[in-house]
């Protein structure tokens, strides 16, 4: 390989190293826009699946889900609770603000927010659905104004492992209000 080539691939790879390490996040500002609203298009490291539900992409800000639905799902002793297409419980955080996601870094590892993929729209809930944008520019769901996360610990649909978690994390209802804690 000659010197030229090498030259570029080594500023190549030391520019992509840079990019990486300033797009790291923290909590988000964000702008309610309605489930009727248009959704900026999702990177394409967050394309939607095949079966058009969710998928689990991972990147800087820690790992995200992405979704196009979210669903209103009875829960055994639970109620109804709003899941993403795929049928995974999504929460609140009780440490965020309207508009404002609070979960970013080492906490989006868990809890993964929950990305627009296209325009969100619902089913069975009766909420305003809308969308964030987060420090790093990715667009998350909200429910009532308050984000949407999907838990590590939910490893299949219908379980709610995350439910009064820390005494912070609390499923969703399908009017966008924390569930009870149970126990």
């Amino acid at each position: 390989m000659s010197r030229h080539r090498i030259a570029l691939v080594m500023a190549s790879g030391v520019a992509s190293a840079l990019l990486l390490t300033a797009c790291g996040s923290s909590s988000g500002s964000s702008t309610n826009t309605g489930a009727a609203a248009p959704a900026t298009t999702a990177p394409a490291e967050t394309t939607a699946p095949a079966d058009g539900g969710a998928s689990t992409p991972s990147s800087s800000s820690g790992h995200m889900v992405s979704t196009n639905m979210l669903m209103s799902k009875t829960m055994s002793g639970m109620g109804a609770v709003v899941t993403d297409a795929k049928g995974f419980t999504l929460y609140r955080y009780g440490k965020d603000q309207m508009n404002m996601s609070m979960c970013s870094g080492s906490c989006a590892e868990t809890w993964m927010p929950v990305m627009a993929d296209g325009t969100p729209q619902g089913m069975g809930v009766q909420a305003k659905i809308g969308v964030l944008t987060r420090d790093d520019g990715m667009k998350q769901i909200t429910l009532a104004g308050w984000p949407l996360y999907r838990y590590m610990g939910d490893t299949k649909a219908g379980e709610m492992n995350g439910q009064g978690k820390n005494g912070t994390w609390f499923a969703v209802n399908p009017a966008g209000k924390k569930m009870a804690a149970s126990g």
